[in-house]
C-alpha cells in the first residue's frame, strides 16, 4: 500500500439525533461541488440511506466510516481510498458527536472516527428551543474530550434575526466560531418511514430536489469560505491507502489456494440492486473484481432473468416488504434465483437478502430456497453484532469471527435453519440465519474490507465446477 497526501477534511456531527446533521451535511456537500470542487462524501456508522444523499450532492460514490465493523485502523486507509483525487472531504457522523458502540466506550462514535482522521468537527446545533443555553451545552461538548477539536458551530432551526443575535452573544464567551445560521423552514423533501429517510433509488427526481434545496439553504446561511479553511488546517494523516487487491493479496487464501490473479475464468457474480435492493458497502463489489469476479448488477423489480453466465448471486439489504407485490410477481427471476441457488452457487443474503429468499413475504410468494416466511413487525431490532461462523459456508469457515450489523423490522419464522449461519456472542446469545448448499443468508450486515478473505472464498465457490 502507499501513503497518500492529506486531504482538505471536516466532520459533521451533533449533540444528537434529529439536530439537522444531514440536511446541513449533503447540502454542504452539495454546495461545495456546486463550486466545482470535487467533494469525497462519508458516514460513520452503518447507515445506508444517508450515503445515497450524498452521492447525488458530490456525483461520488457514498462510503461508510465504521469501526466497530472494520475496526480503528481501517478508518484512515478506507477514508483515503474514498478521498482519492478530492479536493476536500466531508465526513457525516452518527448520533451524537460522542454516541457509539454499546457498553464499548467511544469505539464506533463520530468522535473517535475525528480523532482518527485528525478532522476538524463542525457541531449542528438545533436552536429551535434556546438561546443562552446554547453557550453551555457547546462549552460541554468542546470541553468533555480535549482531542476532540470542535472548529466551529452551525446553528440550525433559527427563528429570527434576534434570536440569531442572542444565541451569537452567547456564544461569543465560549471561543467557537460560528460558522452558519440555517432558519427555521419546512423540512426539505425528504419523507421518512418505518427504517429511516426513503432512499434516494426510490425517488430519485425528488430527491434531486431535496439536495438542491439543502444546498441553497447551506449556502445562504453558511459561511463556505471559512469552512474551506477549516478543512484545509486538518492535521496531517498518515495511513495507508486501502486497495482491493492488495488487501486480497494480505487476506488469507482462498479453499483451494487460488489467489486473485492467473486463475482461470472470471466469473460472474450478479449483485441485486434497484429500489428494492438499496444498500451495500461500495467495497464489496470491489473487492469481489479484485478477486477476479466480473459484477453485474441487475433489478429485481425489472429484469425476468439473472445476467447471462451467472455464477454466484448477492443480495444486500433493502425494502423487500415495501415492493414484496412487484418482487413476488416477478415469478421468471424467482424461479431463475431458486435454480441457481438450489443447483449449489454461491448465494449470499443479507437482511433483505434474506427476505427475499424465504418462502413467503406478509403471505406473497417470494424464492423459496429457504424454508421460511418473514413477515412485517412492530418491533424494531437494530444494534451491532458480534457474530461467530457457526457452519462452514461460502463466506466463512466455522468458528471465524466478525462483525456485523441488525436494522429491521421483520421477522423471519424459523429464525435459524438446520445449519446457523451466525453465533450471535454477548447478551442474549443465539444463532442466526441459514446456511444451505452454496446459500448464506442472514440478517446480519457484514462490511468484507474487514475480512477481505471473504470475497476470494465467495468467488472461488463461483469458480467450482
Amino acid at each position: 500500500m502507499v501513503t497518500s497526501p492529506s486531504v482538505p477534511r471536516l466532520v459533521v456531527a451533533a449533540p444528537s439525533s434529529g439536530s439537522g446533521k444531514t440536511t446541513v451535511t449533503t447540502g454542504l456537500m452539495a454546495a461545495l461541488t456546486a463550486r466545482g470542487l470535487t467533494v469525497s462524501p462519508h458516514k460513520v456508522g452503518p447507515d445506508y440511506i444517508d450515503p445515497g444523499y450524498h452521492a447525488l450532492a458530490t456525483g461520488r460514490t457514498g462510503r461508510n466510516l465504521d469501526s466497530y465493523l472494520c475496526g480503528p485502523e481501517l478508518i484512515g486507509p478506507l477514508f483515503l481510498h474514498g478521498a482519492r483525487g478530492c479536493d476536500i472531504a466531508v465526513v457525516e457522523g452518527v448520533m451524537g458527536l460522542y454516541d457509539g458502540a454499546a457498553g464499548e466506550g467511544e469505539l464506533a462514535s463520530t468522535a473517535q472516527v475525528a480523532k482518527l482522521l485528525r478532522a476538524p468537527v463542525v457541531l449542528v446545533v438545533d436552536a429551535s428551543s434556546q438561546s443562552r443555553s446554547v453557550a453551555a451545552l457547546v462549552h460541554g461538548f468542546v470541553s468533555w474530550d480535549p482531542e476532540v477539536r470542535i472548529g466551529g458551530v452551525i446553528l440550525n432551526k433559527v427563528a429570527s434575526d434576534r434570536h440569531e443575535e442572542l444565541l451569537r452573544e452567547a456564544l461569543e464567551h465560549v471561543g467557537v466560531p460560528v460558522l452558519g445560521v440555517v432558519r427555521r423552514a419546512p423540512e426539505v423533501g425528504t419523507p421518512s418511514r418505518h427504517l429511516g429517510l426513503v432512499p434516494v433509488a426510490e425517488r430519485r427526481a425528488a430527491a434531486l430536489d431535496a439536495v438542491a434545496a439543502m444546498a441553497a439553504r447551506v449556502a445562504a446561511g453558511c459561511d463556505l469560505e471559512a469552512l474551506l479553511a477549516l478543512a484545509r488546517g486538518a492535521g496531517p494523516l498518515s495511513a495507508p491507502v486501502w486497495d482491493a487487491g492488495t488487501a486480497l493479496a494480505d487476506a488469507a487464501p482462498a479453499p483451494d489456494g487460488t489467489g486473485a490473479d492467473g486463475v482461470p475464468g472470471a466469473p460472474t457474480v450478479a449483485v441485486a440492486g434497484g429500489p428494492a435492493f438499496t444498500f451495500s458497502y461500495a467495497e464489496q463489489s470491489e473487492l469481489l473484481t479484485a478477486a477476479g469476479a466480473v459484477v453485474v448488477p441487475f433489478d429485481p423489480l425489472r429484469d425476468e432473468a439473472l445476467p447471462d453466465g451467472t455464477r454466484g448471486l448477492v443480495v444486500g439489504g433493502g425494502f423487500p416488504e415495501v415492493y414484496a407485490a412487484e418482487l413476488s410477481a416477478n415469478e421468471p427471476l424467482r424461479a431463475a434465483v431458486a435454480a441457481l441457488a438450489l443447483g449449489g452457487a454461491p448465494v449470499a443474503a443479507e437482511c433483505a437478502g434474506l427476505l427475499y429468499l424465504c418462502r413467503e413475504l406478509d403471505g406473497r410468494p417470494l424464492c423459496g430456497v429457504l424454508d421460511a416466511s418473514a413477515r412485517m413487525s412492530e418491533r424494531l431490532t437494530l444494534g451491532y453484532r458480534d457474530a461467530v461462523a457457526v457452519t462452514d459456508s461460502v463466506l466463512a469457515a466455522a468458528g471465524t469471527r466478525m462483525r456485523g450489523h441488525e436494522f429491521h423490522r421483520t421477522v423471519v419464522e424459523p429464525g435459524a435453519g438446520a445449519a446457523p449461519a451466525w453465533g450471535l456472542r454477548g447478551p442474549g446469545r443465539r444463532v442466526e440465519g441459514f446456511v444451505r448448499r452454496g446459500v448464506h443468508a442472514s440478517y446480519v450486515h457484514t462490511h468484507w474490507a474487514a475480512r477481505p478473505e471473504t470475497a476470494r472464498r465467495f468467488v472461488a465457490g463461483c469458480r467450482a465446477p
